[in-house]
């Protein structure tokens, strides 16, 4: 490829990664308290045998247009934002991506605080027998986070080096407890889901546990050196581990009977220290949370960097909000959000570079404003998603969502034309 430095487009040659270390990024991103949580959930509505089969489809849903939307950003360097400038036009990508990153970010926020919440509240009862409310906790923690987020994120930083390898070796401890010290094979064995689910719902639920990072996975593949090394980072960084800590999750909340995971790990005797092991793991995670939703409020009111504070403030205030009036109980809700909204994001940009840009980064240019073909079509995919998902529901809802965007776009542009900015 010619450097094409006019245009924005192409990432030195020098920065190009090779793709183990891209899989490694994906692979860290996965070792995470959410999708502990999904795993966890997704015991009480199957047995192992079904369930490995389900977080095997879903996350190949996920690679799949995770791949595409990867490979659009090695041909051409660009991360998400501005890839979606010629399907949505520079305002709808603008306000689209981000205020769809927003939502998913600030509900994260709330989950974790929620999770960090629960686990102190139990640390403190093992070691001292005084009973903290998980509301009041939660609280609590959750403005520790938005005040690291706002103050000192890059103090934090240095946390991660504890706190990922500690979360790791706790998993472990926990997986090994599970199945050899108070009868989990067994238990695994009689296991009879409390609250059965459809396959179609389970995979509706592991989608989501990545389908944000598949759609804005252009930020980070645009270092890859060629589309085959798109491919074999994003499959094999996602996939594997994916299907280890959603497993690991839900053979530990087998044995506990419960899925939010710190009560699982209370109710395998996890010592002080582990705990607080979850604690920090949930802490970095968070930041990075308030962190980006900070970012994403700011560009959907249309702030500059300026009062990023301000905006990080309201990111990590309505998550800390959400983690006090309960969101783990909404957690599935929360998840069918994120399937319905996110997938169909891709399936409108795939179409743009694909089909009607036929693959070729010549073809690629952005669309000034705000252009109504993509952000229709992205309506039609979401409709359909969320209908499909909760209403009647049909076949794979992420899947109907990208379908029925892309077609609804390859069928727009004809009568809707953008005309591209130079």
């Amino acid at each position: 490829m010619q450097e094409n430095k006019s245009s924005g487009f192409q990432v030195e040659e020098s920065k190009r990664q090779s793709w183990i270390s891209l899989a490694a990024v994906w692979t860290g991103t996965m070792v995470c308290v959410p999708c502990l949580m999904v795993g966890g959930l997704l015991s009480s509505g199957f047995t192992l045998g079904p369930m490995i089969f389900l977080i095997i489809i879903g996350y190949a849903i996920v690679c799949a247009f995770m791949s595409f939307m990867g490979m659009q950003g090695c041909d051409t360097g660009l991360p998400t934002v501005s890839l979606a400038e010629n399907a949505l036009g520079k305002r709808g990508a603008q306000f689209l991506i981000s205020l769809i990153l927003a939502i998913a970010c600030i509900g994260w926020f709330g989950v974790q605080s929620a999770v960090c919440g629960s686990s102190f509240s139990s640390m403190i009862a093992q070691m001292t027998g005084l009973n903290i409310p998980v509301p009041l906790s939660s609280l609590i923690w959750g403005a520790i986070m938005l005040l690291t987020a706002v103050y000192g994120y890059n103090a934090v930083k240095y946390l991660n080096y504890v706190a990922v390898p500690a979360l790791v070796i706790v998993l472990l401890w926990a997986l090994g407890a599970a199945l050899f010290q108070i009868g989990g094979i067994a238990k695994l064995g009689s296991h009879v889901p409390p609250q059965p689910l459809s396959l179609v719902s389970g995979i509706n639920f592991v989608v989501a546990t990545f389908a944000v990072g598949g759609v804005i996975s252009a930020d980070f593949s645009r270092y890859a050196k060629n589309r085959k090394d798109v491919i074999k980072s994003t499959v094999l960084g996602v996939l594997p581990s994916g299907l280890v800590v959603l497993v690991i999750g839900a053979i530990c909340s087998v044995v506990a009977g419960e899925y939010d995971i710190s009560q699982v790990f209370s109710s395998l005797g996890l010592p002080a220290i582990g705990l607080i092991g979850l604690i920090l793991a949930t802490w970095t995670t968070n930041v990075s949370n308030a962190y980006s939703g900070g970012i994403a409020v700011s560009n959907v009111l249309g702030f500059g960097e300026s009062r990023f504070k301000s905006t990080t403030a309201i990111a990590g205030g309505l998550g800390t909000i959400l983690a006090a009036v309960g969101i783990m109980d909404k957690f599935q809700a929360f998840l069918g959000v994120i399937t319905s909204f996110v997938p169909p994001v891709a399936g409108v940009m795939i179409a743009a570079y694909w089909i009607v840009g036929k693959g070729k980064r010549e073809n690629f240019a952005p669309t000034p404003g705000v252009n109504m073909a993509g952000m229709l079509a992205f309506a039609a995919g979401v409709a359909v998603a969320y209908i499909t998902a909760n209403v009647f529901p049909f076949f794979v809802a992420p899947i109907n969502g990208i379908v029925v965007s892309m077609a609804a776009y390859v069928c727009l542009v004809k009568f809707i034309p953008a005309k591209a900015v130079a």
